[in-house]
């Protein structure tokens, strides 16, 4: 018997693979062409105090192999979120976890606050380390320092679990994943998007308005999985793996080096349902292998 089921902080989940933030909508946008009760969680797009039109465009490029973006957290606010989208994903029937941004430490407070009173909330991502907003991106999870102080605050306001992501773009990742355990973290996500750009050499102009974005997609693997084995072996509390998963074989690489989930982000974009098909993948994985549950391959890489 396969159990897919994994449990981080004091939340169970049906499956160990997630839907990342900024690639899935609010659910509601899939639920056309996905069965969402089949995934392990949806992560919603990011939620500021108030609402954010995003980056002027054009604000997506596809490269060779990946994605680059700049949409500048374009969301709802989390009145319209608690009004007009979290009534549906109640009812999916998988956990909801909110991920939550802000310009200044205290966006980031409000808005926990405010969705506290709500249920149907598994948890939080606190979006620490977006690449592509001028206010409120890659500085908190830069600094050992300032990634402590946003997440204690955070902690103090919430039981629910509380999961920083975290930004590859640091020299040293373990620092920054050992500061927000310390805090209080029950979980890390880890990698956001690298920093990219591209040129039009026929214009000379940048293919996104913001010149440099955030760049995803399966060229960015290797550094994922590089990112999450150095903070794994850093910290005791579970890592949630991102960053160019689009396979099950690409899941179970991240499961080897520490990893006890994984989110799918850019690949949904091609296909919606890779999250259900990774998981389906997964379980006969661990039935070719004579397994029983993801935890039995997390951090056994064999190094010789």
């Amino acid at each position: 018997m396969i159990d897919l089921r994994v449990k981080i902080g004091e939340v169970v989940f049906p499956t160990p693979v997630f839907v990342a933030s900024g690639t899935f909508g609010y659910g509601e946008e899939a639920s056309a062409i996905a069965d969402l009760s089949k995934l392990g969680a949806i992560i919603t797009k990011s939620i500021s105090p108030e609402a954010r039109v995003g980056n002027p465009p054009p604000r997506l490029f596809e490269t060779t192999a990946g994605l680059l973006n700049s949409i500048g957290l374009q969301n709802v606010g989390v009145e319209a979120f608690i009004k007009e989208k979290l009534p549906f994903l109640r009812n999916t029937g998988v956990p909801v976890i909110v991920n939550v941004v802000g310009k200044i430490g205290d966006d980031f407070v409000r808005v926990v606050e405010r969705l506290e009173n709500e249920n149907g909330i598994a948890g939080y991502e606190l979006n620490l380390s977006c690449p592509n907003v001028s206010e409120g991106g890659l500085e908190f999870s830069q600094t050992a320092k300032a990634a402590f102080a946003l997440t204690s605050e955070i902690r103090r306001r919430t039981k629910r679990l509380l999961v920083p992501k975290l930004t590859p773009n640091v020299t040293n990742v373990a620092e920054i994943a050992k500061a927000v355990e310390s805090a209080g973290a029950d979980a890390i996500s880890l990698i956001n998007t690298i920093t990219g750009m591209a040129i039009d050499i026929e214009t000379w102009k940048p293919r996104i308005n913001t010149i440099i974005g955030g760049y995803s997609g399966p060229a960015i693997k290797p550094v994922a999985l590089a990112k999450v084995y150095q903070a794994a072996g850093a910290v005791k509390i579970p890592i949630v793996g991102i960053g160019g998963i689009a396979s099950w074989q690409d899941a179970v690489e991240f499961f080897l080096v520490g990893a006890h989930a994984v989110q799918i982000g850019t690949a949904n974009f091609i296909n919606p349902n890779t999250a259900i098909e990774i998981a389906d993948g997964l379980a006969n994985y661990l039935m070719k292998h004579n397994l029983s549950k993801p935890n039995d391959l997390i951090g056994k890489m064999k190094k010789s």
